[in-house]
């Protein structure tokens, strides 16, 4: 399977060619209705996540929320 190189949050990541936002999160242990997506600088909407297909050198931020008092 070919592979492609990211950004995730600073850091660089090798993840299989035409994966979506939600294979990423999938992949990386991440509950999609915790986080926030920003790809390329653009926040992407989670209804898209699931077409939102990562290209060679996409830079992502991925926020995640965390509960507390």
């Amino acid at each position: 399977m070919e592979s492609i190189d990211i950004l995730v949050n600073g850091e660089k990541r090798s993840v299989p060619a035409g994966i979506s936002i939600v294979g990423l999160l999938a992949a990386l242990g991440l509950d999609p209705s915790r986080v926030a997506v920003e790809l390329n600088r653009e926040i992407v909407r989670q209804d898209a996540w699931s077409e939102a297909r990562l290209a060679e050198g996409a830079r992502l931020e991925i926020v995640q929320f965390v509960g507390g008092g």
